[in-house]
């Protein structure tokens, strides 16, 4: 698939707070602040986890501490029944629409609502047995990186090689929530997109847009970010999402970065031609008479630059001039050639 570049991706993930209407909220939100796609997230608790006391399935600290994680998933997950009518108004406003599954069922639902391309989350991107059956719908697939190392990473992505991923883009990605600057070390983009030779991004769960602002720098082509209404105050995920305007913003900034980079060859703009004049240059510090030599006391390399460039001074010197020159007169090639 063909990205324009830079691709922003809007995560509704659980923001949509268990209200379908809320979610067809967010999709219309995300498409007019200028999202180029809008992504969910396919599971229900049973698929996550164990509805389960036991300790192993209680979150201990972070932004969702106290929550068993069969509760938390249950609480965010978007009905598999919604996903047909999120899919067709998406598609009917001109937003392009994706999702991450997290388990094989979720897959074939995607596949049966014609899902472009493919999500797979930080978490999952060990889970060989499930990037096997996303790589045999042939299609695009995203991989975030989170908590990841350069070995895991490269276990991973030469697995989907192996299984005929041939569009396959790696989100560097912070799994903190939400994550702070100091989290981040922006120079991965460059280690990553040196070493796997593939479209490289960002999953970005930060409450800056310099971070992202920075990675379009760094050389990401996708960047992934959480959305929610103007003003929302609830959603599991609304600590570390753009909303409303915020969103507007973030594409603009973004684009700004990007544009700013401009091209992979040296360049030089045209409009800086009218500033050569500023250049230093050799002039005339003093009458000179047809036949006098030039000399360090009656030439001189200053600004502006209408004469011989300062490279031509060495050679002038006790060379005879050609013609008489008036003090202040810029040196040119006639008065020597």
């Amino acid at each position: 698939m063909k990205f324009k570049i830079p691709f922003f991706i809007a995560e509704i993930s659980a923001n949509h707070c268990g209200d379908i209407k809320l979610a067809k909220k967010l999709i219309k939100c995300a498409k007019e602040n200028g999202a180029d796609a809008v992504k969910l997230q396919t599971f229900t608790a049973n698929t996550m986890t164990l509805k389960s006391s036991k300790k192993y399935f209680k979150i201990k600290k972070g932004l969702w501490k106290g929550y068993q994680l069969w509760d938390l998933y249950n609480k965010a997950h978007t009905p598999f029944e919604w996903h047909k009518e999120l899919f067709n108004y998406s598609r009917s406003i001109g937003l392009e629409i994706f999702s991450t599954p997290f388990d094989e069922t979720a897959v074939d639902l995607l596949e049966s609502l014609n899902c472009k391309f493919y999500k797979i989350s930080s978490f999952e991107m060990n889970d060989l047995p499930l990037i096997r059956r996303i790589a045999k719908t042939r299609k695009p697939v995203i991989i975030s990186t989170g908590t990841s190392n350069l070995a895991e990473i490269s276990e991973t992505y030469n697995f989907a090689k192996k299984n005929k991923i041939n569009d396959l883009t790696l989100l560097y990605c912070v799994s903190n929530y939400p994550s702070r600057p100091e989290d981040f070390n922006l120079n991965n983009i460059k280690i990553l997109k040196k070493k796997f030779k593939c479209r490289i991004g960002l999953s970005d769960h930060s409450t800056d847009n310099n971070i992202a602002m920075a990675a379009i720098a760094a050389g990401a082509e996708i960047i992934e970010k959480h959305i929610g209404l103007e003003n929302q105050k609830k959603g599991l995920d609304i600590k570390f999402s753009l909303k409303g305007k915020e969103i507007k913003k973030f594409r603009r900034d973004i684009d700004f970065v990007f544009n700013l980079m401009g091209k992979n060859e040296f360049f030089r703009n045209k409009n800086e031609d009218e500033s050569k004049k500023f250049r230093r240059s050799i002039f005339a510090v003093r009458d000179i008479k047809k036949g006098e030599i030039f000399s360090k006391q009656n030439i001189k390399r200053i600004r502006p630059g209408n004469g011989l460039p300062p490279k031509y001074y060495d050679m002038l010197i006790n060379k005879k001039s050609k013609f008489s020159i008036k003090k202040g007169e810029p040196i040119t090639k006639k008065f020597v050639i």
